[in-house]
């Protein structure tokens, strides 16, 4: 949690009260307690986005911690603003920009899912369509044509805006993932698409999809 971050609340509810798994807040200047599974970096305005978004909550004391958490192969799940601060980190690639149009866009879009054999999509099935709400000015992701190039090579985009591109990301680009599989940053909310009464319980299947893949490689994971 950095200053300006406000989603929070509904992550720790999409986790803990939805999915039933134990899940805590860490503020910016404190640690990462140990035995983690997984890190999420929620959406919001951290440090009301100046200079760019996610570029001073990088340097945040969590942030030194997350880094080295996902270079022993710890699982980072970065939303909104948290994907933002993922790439701003060089956790992944490319950077996110202004929205093609220069206009916040705060709506739901379709996704398609474009494959399941990653932690972060493995409750899903290829080509299936999600709905799950967007919210933000600074989605456009985009990447040297070359580097581009090796994403799709690597399949490293899980999920692509279906129907029309609401930012300009290259390729229809709505969530990717390193190439090691596991760090994953998209911009749609999923936290806010948990419950039919909400408009959509789509977003459960992203969330249950690292849950169930933790349970099932729990042996593997760095810090057991």
């Amino acid at each position: 949690v950095f200053p300006g971050t406000n989603c929070e609340r509904e992550t720790l509810r999409a986790f803990a009260s939805v999915c039933g798994v134990e899940a805590l807040p860490v503020w910016h200047k404190e640690r990462l307690p140990e035995a983690l599974d997984l890190v999420v970096v929620p959406g919001g305005f951290s440090y009301g986005d100046y200079l760019r978004p996610g570029a001073i909550a990088r340097f945040g004391t969590v942030m030194q911690d997350v880094i080295a958490f996902a270079h022993q192969g710890g699982y980072v799940l970065g939303i909104c603003n948290g994907f933002q601060v993922l790439t701003e980190a060089g956790l992944l690639p490319g950077a996110l920009i202004r929205n093609r149009n220069l206009r916040f866009v705060s709506t739901t879009v379709p996704l398609r899912v474009e494959r399941n054999d990653t932690p972060w999509t493995c409750r899903c099935e290829p080509g299936q369509i999600l709905h799950i709400p967007i919210a933000h000015g600074d989605g456009n992701w985009e990447h040297h044509q070359e580097d581009y190039l090796l994403v799709e090579e690597h399949r490293q985009i899980l999920l692509r805006y279906e129907g029309g591109n609401p930012n300009g990301s290259m390729g229809d680009a709505a969530g990717l993932m390193n190439r090691a599989g596991n760090v994953f940053g998209l911009m749609p909310h999923p936290e806010r698409a948990t419950d039919d009464a909400l408009g959509s319980a789509d977003g459960r299947l992203l969330i249950e999809s690292i849950i169930e893949w933790i349970r099932i490689h729990h042996s593997e994971q760095p810090h057991d």
